[in-house]
């Protein structure tokens, strides 16, 4: 199953948003470092991570819009008990 989401049977785990925003931070920084490099293969490397974080910043959105779309439908999740699905 799955090693870092947050499910009944792991509730210790994140959303994805989360993880998807501990991504984003890390690329963010990583990029931040190189971006002065004007070398082609730096410049090529720094426009493919700005193309990722617009791309993981459409993903935060979509998460976060499923988790208030089940959190308003359904609630809180309670341990034990899928909100949806079996």
């Amino acid at each position: 199953m799955t090693h870092f989401l947050k499910t009944d049977e792991h509730p210790e785990g994140y959303r994805l948003e989360d993880i998807l925003k501990i991504i984003r931070k890390d690329i963010f920084l990583r990029t931040t470092k190189i971006m002065d490099d004007d070398r082609i293969e730096a410049q090529t490397v720094v426009n493919n991570n700005v193309q990722i974080l617009g791309l993981l910043n459409e993903a935060i959105a979509k998460a976060e819009d499923s988790t208030t779309v089940l959190q308003k439908s359904f609630g809180p999740s309670r341990e034990g008990e899928p909100r949806i699905g079996v």
